[in-house]
């Protein structure tokens, strides 16, 4: 893997927004919450339904299928049916650009 990689320009999300990217083979949901970026693995720990296509309130993500909802900012489980959290990836802004580092845990 090869740290952070240049994913979108920050000018091109509105606030709130989602969008679905690929970053290192790995599919991810970049948030534009409250003008901080935040990043999960497009995975539903419950049953691998795509966390992007959900519906976004506040920092709460909910997956389009069970309706198991996540924190943005951790990956934390707030509600059943998943148990465990999704991965959360590093993200930062420098200049225009917005940049997510896989996180490998």
């Amino acid at each position: 893997m090869s740290g952070f990689v240049r994913v979108a320009k920050a000018a091109d999300f509105a606030d709130p927004a989602k969008t679905t990217v690929e970053v290192d083979e790995t599919m991810v949901v970049l948030f534009h919450v409250n003008g901080k970026f935040y990043c999960l693995d497009d995975v539903c720990t419950h049953d691998g339904g795509p966390l992007g296509e959900g519906q976004l309130c506040g920092h709460v993500i909910t997956c389009p299928r069970h309706g198991a909802q996540f924190d943005i900012r951790t990956g934390e489980v707030l509600k059943l049916p998943a148990t465990s959290p999704t991965r959360a990836h590093e993200v930062k802004v420098e200049g225009e650009d917005v940049y997510v580092q896989i996180n490998q845990d």
